[in-house]
């Protein structure tokens, strides 16, 4: 029986919600349905970031002390004013809507400790938006001793079925962190995140230039990437862990530059999470032929460059060339995830978390 699911997703980026309708019954998508965006304000991402920085030292998982509470209610209402202009907008009821996925936003993802928090009220969200909410996709496979990411594999392996092409082929999304699903035919499905994504360059770019990220990449293209400082950087030991394996925004958080020029600055981040993405193949069972990028890096034309150049002779993409929306790509998958958990059908995988077995998961919250 196919479904029809809005998902809601709000990145490591925490540049605001992306919402995105798909018609599907949890294993094929039938169909692509509009999409939309509500950016965070400057208020409101100052919060999330506070959050974040507070989240470090939470006790337990559902605890929110101090900024805590009031970023759950950004969250909360951001996610809800999202769905009502995106229905209003498209002229959608809620009775068109089966179930709505809502990741809500990770402020805490450390899977060696069995936590993974992501703030959001999807009890309040799913009385404001009168629709059942599925949500905390995540927590049953941390519990479990998996990673806990990357958790769009699945849909990415939906798509990628589609395209009928020879593989091995990697999907990349270069969201906050960045992650691979590698797709070789119908049964081998491999997945890990492989580093940064934009999140040391957006807050660079915030730092320096008040931008909240390098358009298209046209910063980094004026500079001159430090490689003693990338070599150094690429020493970090997660790097040669391989596959499946997470990372938290944070967790390079501590790398800092050296003084250099903001185009260089840029240069030298962008490099970096491209060298990061190539320090992967090695750890993969065969060379992929193509790549398709995703995510907020699709749209850095420098960051493509350089991963044509890194990756070569395997051609590399962005997800747009072929029909895939860069931007809505993941809001489309927690639409899918939350059918395929509505279905219980596994989420995630022993290749794809290193979950001990496949796993379902998700909490429905009705309103």
């Amino acid at each position: 029986m196919m479904l029809t699911a809005i998902g809601l997703m709000s990145g490591t980026s925490l540049d605001g919600v992306d919402v995105a309708m798909i018609e599907t019954d949890g294993r094929r998508v039938k169909a692509f349905g509009p999409s939309g965006y509500r950016p965070y304000t400057e208020a409101e991402r100052r919060v999330l970031m506070q959050a974040l920085t507070e989240a470090v030292h939470l006790p337990q998982r559902d605890a929110r002390p101090g900024i805590l509470r009031e970023a759950e209610r950004v969250v909360t209402v951001a996610h809800a004013e999202a769905v009502a202009s995106f229905t209003a907008h498209n002229r959608i009821t809620f009775e068109d809507i089966d179930i709505v996925g809502f990741h809500g936003q990770t402020v805490l993802h450390r899977p060696a400790e069995r936590m993974t928090v992501q703030i959001g009220d999807a009890a309040a969200l799913a009385k404001a938006i009168h629709i059942p909410v599925m949500h905390d996709f995540r927590a049953a496979d941390v519990a479990a001793g998996g990673q806990g990411a990357p958790f769009v594999p699945v849909y990415h392996r939906a798509l990628a079925q589609s395209l009928e092409r020879e593989g091995p082929m990697v999907v990349l999304n270069i969201g906050g962190v960045s992650n691979i699903t590698y797709i070789d035919g119908g049964d081998i499905l491999i997945a890990c995140d492989t580093g940064p994504g934009n999140a040391l360059l957006d807050d660079f770019m915030y730092r320096v230039t008040s931008q909240r990220f390098d358009c298209e990449g046209r910063m980094a293209a004026q500079g001159k990437a430090d490689e003693a400082w990338i070599a150094e950087a690429l020493k970090h030991p997660f790097f040669a862990l391989p596959p499946p394996k997470s990372l938290d925004r944070n967790d390079f958080a501590k790398l800092v530059l050296r003084d250099m020029p903001p185009a260089d600055g840029a240069a030298t981040l962008t490099a970096f999470t491209v060298a990061a993405i190539a320090r992967i193949v090695p750890l993969l069972p065969k060379l992929p032929r193509s790549w398709i990028v995703v995510g907020g890096g699709a749209r850095n034309l420098s960051m493509l460059r350089m991963l044509r150049e890194r990756l070569q002779p395997a051609t590399v993409e962005a997800a747009d060339a072929l029909g895939w929306s860069a931007d809505a790509l993941e809001a489309q998958a927690f639409g899918f995830l939350a059918a395929r958990g509505l279905k219980g059908l596994p989420l995630s995988y022993p290749a794809t978390t290193g979950v001990p077995l496949p796993m379902t998961g998700g909490v429905i919250a009705r309103p």
